[in-house]
């Protein structure tokens, strides 16, 4: 049997890519312009990748977890 796939409709795709992409584009100015060398802004950048991450982490250290 083939199982058919679900198709995503234009009116529930697409939005967590479009704040993701915001929050990357936030956070990689915050840690660019705050570096105070180039080694520090390439770290900056990878950073800004996993910003998601550290808002986690930091969010389960303020609730005790």
């Amino acid at each position: 049997m083939v199982k058919k796939m679900k198709k995503c409709n234009m009116e529930n795709c697409g939005t967590g890519g479009c704040a993701y992409f915001l929050g990357f584009l936030g956070a990689a100015i915050y840690y660019i312009s705050t570096s105070t060398g180039f080694w520090n802004g390439v770290l900056g950048f990878l950073k800004a990748i996993v910003w998601p991450l550290f808002l986690v982490l930091e969010m389960l250290k303020y609730l005790g977890a």
